[in-house]
């Protein structure tokens, strides 16, 4: 059978025109999403703005100095991309471990990790990239009281191999 192209999904009666692909203005974001203190999140990418079914996407920035709540997502995969800024990440039961990220770095946070962000800039605004593996944000903000010297984990990935900051 020849390939034509088209896949077997049924192509709608406007040829994609309305349904197809969706460009969000940056600043048209929704802040009207869920929140953790210290942070500002604002959606781009989600069921009720897009239609999507499988994904969220959208900005968070902390202000210079600033430090989040420690919270978790629930079930869902998060993934962090720094646009600027330094983050430094906590996670752990007590938010014992401590990682730090910029720009061009992402971050990966399974589901159920504790976790709090940190802007390690007291002078620059942290500017992140949010993606979510589901359409709508969880955030569940959490009790937790951080321990005073969390113990550091250096990066270690492809270009990092020995652990990098």
């Amino acid at each position: 059978m020849p390939h034509d192209g088209h896949h077997s999904h049924d192509v709608p009666p406007d040829g994609w025109k309305t349904s197809g692909v969706k460009v969000i203005p940056g600043d048209s974001l929704d802040a009207n999403t869920a929140q953790t203190p210290g942070m500002n999140r604002a959606a781009a990418i989600n069921a009720a703005r897009v239609g999507a079914q499988k994904i969220w996407a959208g900005t968070v920035h902390i202000h210079p100095d600033a430090k989040t709540g420690a919270h978790h997502h629930g079930a869902l995969e998060s993934v962090i991309y720094i646009v600027s800024g330094r983050a430094r990440m906590r996670w752990g039961e007590r938010l014992e471990f401590t990682a730090e990220a910029g720009p061009g770095d992402f971050i990966f946070i399974p589901p159920y990790v504790p976790h709090q962000e940190i802007n390690a800039s007291t002078d620059e605004t942290l500017s992140c990239v949010l993606v979510r593996s589901d359409n709508e944000a969880v955030v569940v903000n959490l009790d937790i009281e951080p321990v005073e010297k969390p113990e550091h984990v250096l990066w270690i990935d492809p270009i990092h191999k020995h652990g990098g900051v």
